[in-house]
């Protein structure tokens, strides 16, 4: 209203209407990182792209996971990244142990679920997929996950090796109920995960497709 009326000053009193160009929002990113004694060579490097995208994006929020699920968003937003993965790893308890993937999940989805996954929000799920409880309730919450939000992206470090295959319990419980699947173990998979972010996604991305594809006999 104030650029319209302005404008009219400038024109001797005609209006002439002024719109807003319109603002494009990222959606929520909700991440959910496995810290298990699986992951602990990986952990590093992706709690430092955590709090990178935390300080670069608003609505970013950040999950850690072992046997028990804790909440770092509000401790990530130091700008000083050796401050917040100091308060990180005096925060969290159960680094570098077993792994409850379902219970996890269900600690998740019953209590964050629709408070961060409102807005089509886009869930990074970054795991192993190796499961102390050999994957009892994974599939599940799993599922349940991918109904609440607008995209699901497996990232999983051993997709690094051609030859992997999901064949733990709890890897083949999360792969019906995912929309991408991608590594995460340098900084170049982190890239193109970037790219990933910033082009708009549909359920059952090619990632997937075109990676059970090429496994298929």
């Amino acid at each position: 209203m104030r650029t319209t009326l302005r404008a009219a000053l400038r024109s001797g009193g005609m209006p002439a209407l002024r719109r807003r160009n319109p603002r494009r929002r990222h959606p929520p990113l909700v991440i959910i990182c496995d810290i298990s004694g699986s992951m602990s060579r990986y952990s590093r490097i992706v709690l430092h792209y955590m709090h990178a995208v935390t300080n670069d994006r608003d609505r970013v929020f950040a999950f850690l996971f072992g046997t028990r699920l804790t909440n770092i968003t509000r401790l990530l937003r130091s700008r000083d990244v050796d401050l917040a993965l100091d308060r990180v790893a005096k925060t969290v308890e159960d680094w570098s142990g077993g792994t409850r993937i379902g219970h996890c999940l269900a600690e998740f989805n019953a209590k964050w679920s629709r408070r961060v996954l409102g807005q089509g929000a886009v869930v990074l799920f970054i795991s192993d997929g190796l499961d102390r409880d050999i994957g009892e309730g994974v599939e599940r919450e799993m599922e349940r996950l991918h109904k609440s939000c607008r995209r699901l992206i497996w990232l999983n470090p051993l997709l690094r090796y051609d030859a992997y295959e999901p064949k733990s319990l709890g890897a083949r419980a999360i792969m019906p109920h995912i929309d991408d699947f991608r590594p995460v173990h340098n900084l170049a998979s982190l890239a193109d995960l970037g790219a990933v972010l910033a082009a708009p996604g549909r359920r059952r991305m090619e990632g997937v497709s075109r990676w059970l594809e090429q496994r298929t006999p």
